[in-house]
């Protein structure tokens, strides 16, 4: 990847977690060190479970978040790759 192309992939994720919902999910999930369904996060940080898909999508389109899939459960977690490439120290600070 050349320096253009990191650029605009940090951009990309400087604009995810723009917004303040996003910054909460990513702590829940790091705090808790495991894998946590939407409607975990929601009730930690008080917002629907549809609200808290929305932002998440947001989150794993940039690359910052993974889902796996269980019926008709999602099961969100931190793409810690991500964070060590592009934001490296980033999660030690939440």
């Amino acid at each position: 990847m050349n320096i253009e192309q990191h650029d605009q992939k940090l951009a990309q994720i400087f604009k995810a977690l723009a917004e303040p919902n996003r910054l909460k999910i990513i702590r829940v999930l790091y705090q808790a060190r495991r894998e946590m369904t939407c409607g975990e996060v929601g009730e930690k940080l008080n917002i629907s479970k549809s609200t808290v898909s929305y932002h998440f999508k947001a989150l794993r389109l940039v690359g910052l978040t993974r889902t796996r899939r269980v019926a008709q459960e999602k099961y969100l977690s931190i793409n810690q790759t991500a964070f060590q490439e592009y934001l490296p120290g980033f999660l030690a600070t939440l």
